[in-house]
């Protein structure tokens, strides 16, 4: 009973920690790369290398949960990325810190899918829309709390650590969820399938060769190896969606493929993604590179933001219950507005040591409110229109296209922010068009999501110790014993 009351703490404390990680270093890549005396390739690859084994790893771990359990799993996962952790923050040099980011994404990717499926096995029907809602919400807070904390940290300079101090801060919150590792329910899948070992070498080939040149590609100037990288992920990804439906244990149940909602849902979440995280870093990026801010100042800026953002999440599930896929529409809408409105409101007429004119922070409020309410309401409204055995696997899916829609994101919103102009003004102004346009995009597709209300659920046994409980009162083919 006390794993059933402490899984959502437990859980979200996980989620919370591992999307901090995405973006907490970005607002310390400057004093990293004085301090360790590194060269942009290598910040770059300390800031990609988390994200890239994160997001290779999330549809096979999605598998091994289900052979071998999700509290088993949940607890390898939050041990190697706490371990990542502690050699982040003392890596002696750039070598060291790349690897310990690489170390720390590893145990991420095998956490995030074990997650949902904790949450979707282990928490009664009734109670799940708001334990989703939580998890979205969450998931918000986390992306937008990570550069507010990295400005905090490395603008204090706490104990002469500097940008140390942004993953040592990681370690206490991470022995959160694993010392509660131990008092979630054992739950696993009931299909006892086998892990498919090609489906997982053609995924994290596929992912690992599409992640690293979109990482890479624009600091080195798009040579020949990104391209080619880019083939070998387009070669390997349509290699495993080709050869699904033939695997005895596919890693992705082919169910997905027939399920509208979890193909639709599945989309939804990789075209938000392409805006919000580019969203947060071009904005910390033009603050601080072309406006002078500080990262303190810059992570003030973004104050509203974040705080509107939990305002919004606190409102979704009552709004996404009376509205529907509706609240997405609306959420995404009023983010669009925000990313046209944001270009003419700053400029470069603002310099360090000012603050932000007025309408700026009330444009960031109205947005931070839209992206808490999108991202508490989208996968509660997703996953509960999915049906039966493509459920478990949506459970990977959806943390991957989160992952792969911001990897791609920054690169094209990069890509736009670089374009060839001599007005740094014009750069924001590109850089905004092109997050207005995946805000209208997540918009349309939005309403396409159908969403027909939660399924019944079965009240048969998810867990070891229920299924020895549930033996007790019911017979083989399910009906009671007299």
């Amino acid at each position: 009973m006390n794993g059933r009351r402490l899984l959502l703490p437990v859980v979200l404390s996980a989620t919370f920690v591992q999307l901090l990680n995405v973006t907490i270093a970005q607002i310390a890549a400057p004093a990293i790369q004085s301090g360790l005396d590194a060269g942009p390739g290598a910040v770059q690859l300390v800031l990609s290398g988390y994200t890239l084994a994160y997001a290779c790893l999330l549809i096979t771990a999605a598998r091994l949960g289900d052979r071998y359990g999700y509290r088993r799993l949940f607890a390898l996962g939050t041990a190697v990325f706490t371990a990542g952790s502690v050699v982040c923050a003392a890596a002696p040099g750039a070598g060291w810190l790349i690897a310990a980011r690489l170390v720390q994404g590893a145990g991420s990717g095998l956490v995030a899918p074990q997650v949902l499926s904790l949450i979707r096995t282990g928490i009664a029907p009734d109670r799940r829309p708001r334990a989703l809602a939580l998890y979205g919400a969450t998931m918000g807070v986390a992306s937008l709390a990570g550069p507010l904390i990295g400005g905090l940290l490395v603008g204090a300079d706490l104990f002469g650590l500097g940008w140390r101090a942004v993953f040592l801060v990681t370690v206490p919150v991470a022995l959160v969820p694993l010392a509660g590792a131990a008092l979630l329910p054992r739950t696993r899948s009931t299909d006892g399938q086998r892990v498919d070992r090609l489906g997982a070498a053609l995924t994290t080939t596929g992912f690992a060769a599409l992640v690293l040149p979109c990482a890479l590609g624009r600091e080195a100037g798009w040579p020949w190896w990104t391209w080619a990288s880019f083939t070998v992920a387009a070669v390997a990804l349509t290699g495993f969606a080709r050869t699904l439906r033939h695997r005895p244990d596919p890693l992705i149940h082919p169910s997905v493929l027939r399920d509208g909602t979890a193909r639709r849902g599945v989309l939804l979440v990789f075209v938000f993604n392409a805006g919000v995280p580019s969203f947060t870093y071009l904005l910390f990026l033009h603050l601080q590179s072309a406006l002078g801010y500080s990262a303190l100042s810059a992570a003030l800026v973004s104050a509203p933001f974040a705080a509107a953002a939990v305002l919004g999440s606190r409102a979704a599930p009552a709004l996404s219950h009376r509205l529907g896929t509706t609240t997405l529409t609306a959420a995404a809408l009023v983010l669009a507005a925000t990313a046209a409105a944001l270009a003419p409101l700053i400029d470069t007429g603002a310099g360090a040591g000012r603050h932000a004119p007025l309408p700026v922070l009330a444009v960031l409020a109205a947005g931070g409110a839209a992206f808490g309410l999108f991202t508490a309401a989208v996968f509660t409204l997703v996953l509960s229109g999915v049906r039966g055995t493509a459920a478990s696997s949506v459970s990977g899916l959806l943390p991957t296209a989160q992952q792969l829609g911001g990897s791609i994101g920054v690169t094209a919103a990069g890509l736009a922010y670089y374009a060839p102009s001599d007005n740094t003004n014009e750069a924001f102004t590109h850089a905004m068009a092109y997050e207005a346009a995946v805000f209208l995009l997540t918009a349309l597709s939005a309403l396409r999501l159908r969403h027909p209300g939660p399924a019944p659920e079965r009240s048969g046994p998810r867990s070891t110790s229920e299924a020895r409980t549930h033996s007790g009162t019911t017979t083989r083919r399910g009906t009671p014993r007299p």
